[in-house]
């Protein structure tokens, strides 16, 4: 049996809802009880939350008849609320049962424990996709809400802002504005929470929001608590009025790990570490532009270091970090591409031939071959996707697990994703970079950008300010 309390009570049970408690107070016992697993609450604790304070004199016979009824609807489903001295417990493990509450803590605490970025945004995704809403939203009031849930609040807001630290990490400042406009506005109290917004909002190229949030911020902090800012947000807000370069990148992994050792070449300038490999900064704020943008200085010659796209591990993996396979499907797609070298090399190559056809489609429009190879891997990735609802609510396309594990699963993907851009207006507002020897492709929505967005593209710099190291970076791969 399945109970879910962030957001509306819910009882499950094989996927359909069962009616657990005729009255709201009912629920919010069951609930009580649920948060506090294999805990005695003590009946006068639960006279407390369930009439805050204000009790009437046959409150603890209420208590006692509500527990009886859901005693009786909950024993065909193995659920038993015990007595235990002048209170109640219920012990869900013990009936197979899950309640959401406690599997956001473990999956919080699991990301926590994780050392990997990417894993650790990974777990924090399915942890906070389980919030619905606020807890118990439909059987607890505000205050009763406050004193249940306090600390399971404080740990939503952490990996809120937790996630939001890997992902501006990881480069992608565009899922961190989404996912903390609402929560910087009602929490301003939460510096950590509204300092990444301001940051992401800034490598967007809103400086004018970012430094607005932090007015905005300022004035909630003066007249709800009264304080300024911190240090480390004042310091931000100031870093952002002088155009700082160093907040136009994730920060710099410093020396290259793997199979070059400590000793190995430096790291390029705007590059991020996932599952052990590097992966360019994303800049253009769409999959399809960025496997494009994976090789700088199309405009040029090829240089050491610019090619990113360098063996099947680093595709697999760009695939999940783009959000166009799960997680789970790159983890064995890597290991497939280990037992099967030689295959794994023939679908690096297909890969980068989409990649140049694909740059060719966009950069020349007229260019009828180019299109037609591009449309026909969207065509073979369109018959192997079906439609699938997230865990966020949205639909979105995803491989069929009837397509097998294929090593060319990352081409077909992008593939997809390629075409959906395409037949997108915003196809009209792709441009690419003037910068010398980069030619990295981005989206102009508002038609006032020129430049990908690195600091130094267009000013002299290397293929938008990436580092060259002394030997290429596919060596001994």
């Amino acid at each position: 049996m399945e109970f879910k309390l962030l957001g509306t009570f819910e009882a499950r049970r094989g996927g359909q809802r069962v009616a657990v408690g005729s009255r709201r107070q009912e629920r919010c016992l069951l609930s009580v009880l649920l948060l506090h697993p294999g805990r005695t609450v003590t009946t006068s604790r639960l006279v407390d939350l369930l009439w805050d304070g204000a009790a009437p004199a046959s409150a603890r016979g209420t208590v006692h008849t509500y527990v009886g009824r859901l005693r009786a609807g909950l024993r065909p489903y193995g659920l038993r609320i015990e007595t235990r001295h002048d209170g109640y417990a219920v012990d869900p493990g013990a009936a197979g049962v899950s309640v959401d509450a406690q599997e956001f803590v473990r999956l919080a605490r699991r990301a926590e424990a994780r050392d990997d970025p990417a894993e650790r945004v990974d777990l924090y995704d399915r942890a906070l996709g389980l919030w619905r809403g606020p807890l118990l939203a439909d059987v607890a009031g505000d205050r009763l809400r406050d004193r249940l849930g306090v600390e399971l609040a404080d740990l939503r807001l952490s990996c809120l802002e937790q996630r939001a630290e890997d992902r501006l990490a990881m480069g992608l400042h565009g899922r961190v504005v989404e996912d903390l406009a609402r929560p910087a506005g009602e929490h301003p109290e939460r510096e950590r929470l509204v300092g990444c917004l301001m940051t992401a909002l800034y490598r967007g190229g809103r400086k004018a929001d970012a430094l607005g949030l932090y007015r905005s911020t300022r004035r909630a902090l003066i007249k709800e608590f009264g304080i300024e800012p911190g240090a480390g947000l004042s310091a931000l807000h100031d870093r952002v009025l002088r155009d700082d370069p160093r907040l136009e990148r994730p920060g710099r992994p410093g020396r290259r790990e793997g199979p070059d050792g400590p000793e190995g070449p430096t790291a390029p300038a705007h590059a991020v570490r996932v599952r052990g490999e590097w992966l360019p900064w994303t800049t253009s704020g769409h999959p399809a532009l960025e496997l494009c943008n994976t090789y700088a200085g199309w405009g040029g010659p090829r240089r050491p270091g610019s090619e990113w796209l360098r063996g099947y591990t680093t595709l697999a993996v760009w695939a999940g970090h783009t959000d166009l396979l799960e997680e789970h499907d790159v983890t064995r797609l890597m290991e497939l591409a280990r037992r099967r070298p030689g295959v794994a090399a023939a679908a690096l190559e297909e890969a980068r031939a989409f990649r140049a056809d694909l740059y060719a489609c966009l950069t020349r429009p007229d260019d009828a071959s180019a299109f037609e190879a591009v449309a026909a891997a969207a065509a073979e990735a369109a018959g192997a996707s079906v439609f699938v609802r997230g865990e966020d609510g949205l639909g979105r396309w995803r491989l069929s697990p009837a397509a097998g594990l294929r090593l060319r699963l990352p081409t077909l993907a992008v593939a997809r994703s390629a075409a959906e851009l395409l037949a997108d207006p915003r196809r009209f507002t792709v441009r690419r970079c003037p910068g010398e020897d980069c030619g990295w492709l981005f989206l102009d929505r508002i038609g006032q950008r020129r430049w990908c967005g690195p600091e130094t593209c267009g000013s002299g710099g290397d293929v938008c300010g990436f580092e060259r190291s002394p030997v290429p970076f596919g060596a001994g791969k």
